[in-house]
């Protein structure tokens, strides 16, 4: 796992822990490299039943449905409006998370959750605040 130095985890209002950053952040920086753990195809409906429901992604790969993205990867909260992209890298089995804005020191880091598919925040296995 490699990541920005100043990157840290605490309380977000309303979404219990979040990503955030002690540094700013340029439009493009490198956030974080997380590796990943693959989720076969036929173990997704065991994740569903279990807390790790809400911090899974979808990933699509042969024989795979879904991944546990490690490092700060699982942490971040979804908006709509996000100031940093996650980058599904099959190649590498990792997801980057880029900054797409420049961000201040001290901001929470978000990504869209929708990007993976899914249309329109009702999609969401949660309530968006």
């Amino acid at each position: 796992m490699l990541h920005i130095q100043g990157l840290f985890i605490t309380e977000s209002i309303g979404r219990g822990r979040g990503v955030y950053t002690a540094e700013p952040l340029s439009t493009g920086d490198l956030i974080e490299i997380c590796p990943i753990i693959k989720i076969p195809v036929g173990q997704l409906d065991l994740i569903d039943q279990t807390i790790l429901y809400d911090y899974y992604f979808l990933w699509e790969e042969a024989g795979y449905r879904g991944c546990i993205v490690l490092g700060y990867g699982s942490i971040y909260n979804h908006n709509k409006s996000a100031n940093a992209d996650m980058i599904f890298d099959y190649e590498d089995s990792t997801v980057k998370i880029m900054s797409n804005q420049d961000i201040i020191q001290g901001s929470e880091l978000f990504v869209d959750y929708t990007g993976s598919g899914l249309t329109k925040e009702s999609d969401l296995w949660f309530n968006p605040k």
